[in-house]
């Protein structure tokens, strides 16, 4: 086209403007309708994201009631802790237990008798084999590039294939008392006679003074074994930290005490952990209501703006099921404790859950197994609110297909402006060509009414 007709210069006009302005009074209508439904549909995308997430944290509370060994949950009482402290894990049984510390275990640590100058002093070449318990022997082979005490011991620590020899160097007292000097020390690195060590030397006299079979060479720790009585019967085992005397239950030996002292240590039923993980179930209940309530509010008169997903069919489902689920009876349960409210827990008219701690504490002293069927028995509710919120919740579920299903939507409506846009180019074209078309014409009109004129003032002149 010519500059001149895209410019209007033959008819005077802003064929451009004209155009702009035709084009969006035709494509701004359609524009604004999909902008409106791809806000409405934004809003149920996000609303919908908004109850995954709080089905999800209201799921984790749910999951925790229904482990039975929740209700097998205990604490432990040590009589006395300086002697032993005690801890209980899963698989713990309630009882008490009467026990004594004889023995306790320990490392051995080895000192040579060999008195040096220093860490750089020369002490020897040659081999050092060394022998833990019945593991692998390992060698370290030492010569003019690490023959000083101090080379000793980083060569000792770093073998590839030490398996359980600790070597460290001390600064103390000579034996007159009168300076300083250093030694080896040789630890091993757990404790009990299974992980004691010996040290074989094949070399000169120097090296020769590390080696353990020779008694007058060290002096220190032997390793010992920890010995205990439980229930009078004996126990002896490698380490301080003792996990298979009793099923579920460490016992952390502190110290000997005197014979025939006993310590008792109680294994409790712990309610408060017990009651703490109802408070918690009751808490998520509360949220997730209060979200459902938020998206599916209807705001009226008061001015406020409605839910997100007011009047949607799968929020009222959800809300009204997991009431349901929550409420009705347990058949699995016995029939004096077989709902939420016999012990301690109801729901009000606007679907809020409240717990009557000392109901609860009732129910716990007088039928604990009971309290447990409640929540984690076949029918319990638990077992019920986890089915339901995970079937919620699955790939391919009810939200999960609304989400995609909206995703689709969303596609479809950007589709679908990018097709009003393409039109309304096409239609910007047609009248652009329309318009310069006219415009050219006017401007030959013009042109030939300016000749005539003029060739008419010729003639009248």
């Amino acid at each position: 086209m010519a500059i001149s007709s895209a410019l209007g210069i033959g008819s005077g006009m802003d064929i451009n403007g004209i155009v702009s302005q035709l084009v969006a009074a035709e494509g701004q209508p359609q524009f604004n309708a999909i902008a409106r439904q791809e806000t409405a549909t934004k809003a149920i995308v996000s609303g919908l994201g908004s109850l995954k997430s709080a089905l999800s944290t209201f799921q984790t509370a749910v999951q925790k009631l229904n482990d039975i060994n929740l209700f097998k949950t205990t604490k432990a009482v040590s009589g006395n802790e300086s002697v032993v402290k005690v801890t209980t894990g899963s698989g713990s049984i309630a009882g008490s237990h009467v026990m004594q510390v004889t023995q306790l275990a320990k490392a051995q640590s080895s000192i040579a008798a060999t008195e040096f100058a220093g860490a750089t002093e020369v002490v020897g070449s040659g081999t050092m084999t060394f022998s833990v318990g019945a593991k692998t022997p390992f060698s370290v082979t030492i010569d003019a590039s690490n023959n000083t005490l101090a080379g000793i011991r980083d060569t000792i620590n770093s073998a590839a294939d030490n398996n359980g020899v600790t070597a460290s160097i001390i600064n103390v007292n000579n034996a007159t008392n009168t300076g300083t000097i250093s030694k080896l020390v040789l630890t091993s690195k757990d404790t009990g006679l299974a992980n004691g060590f010996s040290v074989a030397v094949t070399g000169d006299a120097g090296l020769s003074r590390l080696d353990t079979s020779v008694p007058a060479n060290f002096t220190g720790v032997a390793a010992a074994d920890a010995k205990i009585l439980i229930d009078g019967q004996a126990a002896t085992r490698s380490s301080n930290i003792i996990t298979d005397v009793l099923q579920g239950v460490t016992l952390n030996l502190q110290s000997t005490a005197a014979l025939n002292t006993d310590v008792n240590v109680d294994i409790q039923l712990d309610n408060a952990a017990i009651k703490e993980t109802i408070s918690g179930f009751v808490t998520a209940y509360n949220t997730l209501n209060s979200t459902t309530a938020s998206l599916g509010k209807f705001a009226g008169t008061s001015g406020g703006s409605n839910g997100a997903l007011l009047g949607d069919s799968t929020l009222r489902t959800i809300r009204n099921d997991l009431r349901q689920l929550a409420s009705s009876p347990v058949t699995s349960a016995s029939n004096s404790y077989n709902t939420l409210k016999t012990i301690g827990i109801d729901i009000d008219k606007d679907g809020v859950m409240t717990l009557d701690s000392a109901k609860l504490d009732k129910a716990l002293a007088a039928n604990l197994s009971s309290v447990s069927d409640v929540f984690s028995s076949t029918d319990g509710v638990a077992t019920r609110l986890k089915a339901k919120v995970t079937q919620y919740l699955q790939t391919g579920g009810a939200l999960d297909s609304r989400q995609t299903s909206l995703s689709k939507q969303l596609k479809a409506l950007s589709d679908k402006r990018s097709t009003v846009q393409l039109h309304l180019d096409n239609v910007q074209k047609s009248l652009l060509k329309q318009f310069i078309a006219m415009d050219t014409a006017v401007g030959r009109f013009q042109s030939t009414g300016s000749f005539l004129s003029s060739y008419v003032a010729q003639l009248n002149g």
